[in-house]
């Protein structure tokens, strides 16, 4: 007896699927699992890593695949590829709610993570543990967002902190060069820029600094050193997260 198999039908498994609705009609595409958030976030940029097939579905759980008329029809071309990343930037992903429950948490920790590792008690200077920012985060109920990466949300967190708990950036550690006649200009140019000088020194008319700076002044201090030296001046990075070293952390 023989055994009839549509070819319009392909069977997929363990996949992550991203349904939209489009001119009155279903369209859903198959993804590798957590390969979804990576791409709309930008940490993903292959999509033959994201795709399990470069084929739009009706319904990916029985394998039933779009009608080229349909996709005309709904999305203007019938090149799956394109429709697919269309599908991928606005549809909806379809996950059970243990999977989504999960991968919040999984996200939440990564956010955490980024915020210890980037910040510090002022007054210590020391990093605080990630367990710590969890319990502050949970604190002012914060809400992971899934279509933006850890280390954007990252960012907004630390300013939402800020109103609970001591916190900053750490600041970054720079030796910076000056040198001759266009010392004294740059520095008057640097020091809105400068959160902290350790070490100053002019020998020779030339300036030389060791200093700390929030992240955000960087690029201003770097274009203030090219252009105020007319390109003889350096700027050396010493240290990107200057901390208190020596005492053990407790979660």
């Amino acid at each position: 007896m023989s055994i009839f198999t549509p070819t319009n039908q392909i069977r997929l498994t363990n996949v992550a699927i991203v349904r939209m609705k489009r001119g009155g009609k279903r369209f859903e595409i198959a993804c590798y699992k957590n390969k979804v958030v990576s791409w709309r976030t930008g940490t993903e940029k292959d999509i033959d890593e994201v795709l399990q097939t470069h084929t739009v579905f009706v319904n990916v759980s029985k394998g039933q695949v779009s009608k080229r008329d349909d996709l005309l029809h709904s999305f203007g071309t019938d090149d799956q590829t394109e429709i697919c990343k269309q599908i991928l930037a606005k549809g909806e992903l379809q996950v059970s709610e243990k999977e989504r429950h999960s991968q919040l948490e999984s996200m939440f920790r990564d956010i955490a993570t980024t915020v210890a590792d980037m910040c510090v008690n002022p007054e210590t200077r020391r990093p605080y543990p990630v367990g710590v920012i969890e319990r502050a985060m949970k604190d002012v109920h914060y809400s992971v967002k899934p279509m933006k990466s850890a280390k954007q949300q990252a960012l907004d967190v630390t300013r939402l902190l800020k109103e609970t708990m001591q916190i900053e950036r750490a600041r970054m550690k720079l030796s910076l060069v000056a040198p001759n006649k266009f010392g004294k200009r740059a520095k008057d140019k640097l020091t809105p820029h400068i959160a902290v000088i350790e070490r100053e020194s002019w020998e020779g008319g030339g300036l030389e600094m060791v200093c700390l700076i929030d992240p955000g002044q960087f690029r201003a201090i770097d274009e203030i050193i090219r252009t105020e030296t007319k390109g003889t001046g350096t700027l050396e990075l010493i240290s990107l997260k200057d901390v208190e070293e020596g005492d053990e952390r407790f979660e």
